[in-house]
């Protein structure tokens, strides 16, 4: 039953992978034209030999010769020709279906919630979305056609075999079943590797990215020689499996050439015997039996290795159409367009939980009114940075409602709801690319002019003007051309310029110099000015002017309030954070 059910799926998965050559039918007949042809002209040579030896050369006549070699040259430039197309066509096909499907692939992933990137490997993901691809182009390029036209041109040559001499056919035919069951076997094995080698590949991928990008931890802490140690083990485990292939491979690859071998001394044997005694098998038959054989057997040959090609892109389709169906999307029903926020934000009894049953937020309540800027201060794991995720709507709460201007968030679309909540995070993230680039990630509403001219609103335009090329200087993979203060300022500067209705600063100044935490605070005074703003911070000196600070502990509002009004609560959370980080500067 297993059996029966994992083929039903396949026969399915394949199903789906034909939908997409939908839009290129057009292509997909051309080559299905070229392989039967192919197969056809293939057969033909044989035949037009066998008739060339026993209507001229064996009884040395010269007359109508001459037409068996035009007939011949012919079938070899057609031949020539229809391959060219097959091969260049079969893997166009290849690669426009794989082309269809990881743009829907990456269109996809754009669009899942944090939470399965929270709970999913970067490494697998690059996998699904660039090797497990070209596997699924071989499909077309190297493995489905090819195993039609192989399995064709053996039709078609056993039709030919037949039709010259039954008697020599059937004993070739009789050394088809074991080289046919041999196939089986190897095919069922070679499946079962080759999912293995696909998961090893995925694992050496997820660790040799995560590795990586974790190389400054890894040396800091000295790590080099256990990781050495790890990459080794699983390097092994990847060479097993593809070990794994190879030892079937060198098994029934030379079983299948001494069939072949073996066959082509039977025919020889039994042709010339009945050639000799009863003269009912002339030498163009044995001639054509000796091409013909060839062409029956190595494509069943082939068809086995092409299998391998098809089976490791039916896995990798699995896995990539896996990631397709999986349902992770944030409900985007929104039917409201959020051109400009007034700014007033309400949290009614929010609840939210990242894990089932481990609740992070509970039932928190509060009330920000449009042009204030409100602070929200506690210990790590408090939930601070949990309510701008939801604010945003990357994760979906699980009880309550988020309003602004009194309208459900969840009735905004999510692109105008996003477009008007500008944030800059503690851990800024660069790409390998300009610092205009970064500034305004390709959006081409927002033009350099603009950009430069943010930029000396908030007094960073000297910063960037003294990099080599200035606003074109590239920062390189993860902005490692600049220093922590620097890209700082950048994921600030990205924030200002698309004036938005909310400003969030989640530790924007956490972790800078004293230089850029003044042109910081400088621009955030600008900005904020007359804007919704949140701001998040540990050090407390940097939110003493905010209108409101919401204190938090554990998931819960503990106090409210302005500075003063907090620190005239006695053994208040806030007044006793205040004066443990005032001791700690004073002693500094």
């Amino acid at each position: 039953m297993d059996n029966t059910k994992k083929n039903s799926i396949d026969l399915s998965l394949f199903k789906r992978l034909l939908e997409y050559i939908k839009p290129y039918n057009k292509v997909f007949i051309g080559v299905f034209i070229s392989v039967v042809l192919l197969a056809i002209f293939g057969a033909l040579r044989p035949y037009i030999l066998q008739q060339a030896i026993d209507n001229n050369i064996s009884t040395k006549t010269l007359e109508g010769f001459f037409p068996y070699i035009l007939v011949m040259l012919a079938l070899l430039v057609f031949e020539v020709s229809f391959q060219l197309i097959f091969i260049y066509y079969s893997g166009w096909l290849g690669q426009s279906v794989v082309k269809d499907i990881r743009v829907k692939l990456f269109n996809h992933m754009l669009r899942f919630k944090m939470k399965y990137y929270d709970n999913s490997s970067v490494g697998v993901l690059i996998t699904r979305s660039v090797t497990d691809m070209e596997r699924i182009a071989d499909i077309f390029g190297e493995g489905l056609f090819m195993i039609f036209r192989d399995s064709l041109t053996m039709v078609v040559v056993a039709g030919v075999m037949v039709f010259i001499n039954w008697k020599l056919s059937l004993i070739v035919f009789l050394m088809l079943p074991l080289v046919l069951y041999a196939t089986r076997i190897f095919q069922k094995y070679m499946k079962k590797a080759f999912e293995e080698v696909r998961t090893e590949i995925s694992n050496l991928n997820s660790f040799v990215q995560e590795r990586v990008t974790g190389m400054k931890i890894l040396q800091l802490f000295t790590r080099e020689d256990t990781e050495y140690k790890h990459f080794k083990a699983i390097n092994e485990r990847h060479k097993k499996g593809w070990l794994k292939t190879v030892w079937y491979n060198s098994i029934f690859f030379p079983i299948a050439e001494l069939s072949g071998s073996i066959t082509i001394g039977l025919v020889a044997w039994y042709g010339g015997l009945d050639a000799v005694m009863h003269n009912s098998s002339s030498l163009g038959d044995l001639t054509a039996f000796v091409m013909m054989i060839p062409m029956l057997f190595r494509p069943l040959r082939q068809i086995a290795d092409k299998f391998n090609t098809f089976q490791m892109g039916m896995v990798a389709a699995t896995r990539v159409f896996k990631v397709i169906d999986t349902k992770s999307q944030i409900d985007d029903t929104g039917t409201l367009i959020a051109n400009q926020f007034k700014g007033d934000i309400i949290f009614k009894n929010v609840r939210f939980s990242y894990i089932e049953n481990e609740v992070v937020l509970k039932d928190i309540s509060l009330d920000v009114k449009a042009g204030q800027t409100v602070a929200i201060v506690g210990a790590t794991g408090a939930g601070k940075s949990t309510i701008i995720n939801l604010l945003n709507r990357f994760y979906e709460i699980d009880k309550g409602k988020i309003l602004i201007d009194s309208k459900d968030i969840k009735t905004f679309s999510l692109v105008s709801l996003r477009s008007q909540i500008a944030v800059v995070l503690q851990d800024v993230f660069l790409f390998a690319d300009t610092i205009l680039n970064n500034i305004t990630l390709n959006n081409p509403d927002i033009t350099e002019a603009q950009v430069i001219q943010a930029a000396k609103d908030i007094g960073v335009h000297d910063f960037i003007s003294s990099l080599p090329n200035g606003y074109n200087y590239n920062v390189k993979e993860r902005g490692v051309m600049l220093s922590s203060g620097q890209r700082q300022l950048i994921s600030f500067l990205r924030a200002y310029v698309t004036n938005p209705s909310i400003l969030v600063l989640d530790e924007a100044t956490s972790s800078v110099d004293s230089y850029s935490e003044q042109l910081i605070q400088t621009a955030t005074d600008k900005i904020t000015k007359g804007r919704t703003s949140i701001v998040i911070a540990h050090r407390l000196a940097t939110i003493i002017k905010a209108d409101k600070i919401i204190v938090m502990d554990a998931g819960e509002i503990v106090e409210q309030g302005t500075h003063s009004e907090l620190l005239k609560t006695e053994n208040g959370y806030y007044k006793n954070l205040y004066e443990v980080q005032f001791m700690k500067e004073i002693s500094a």
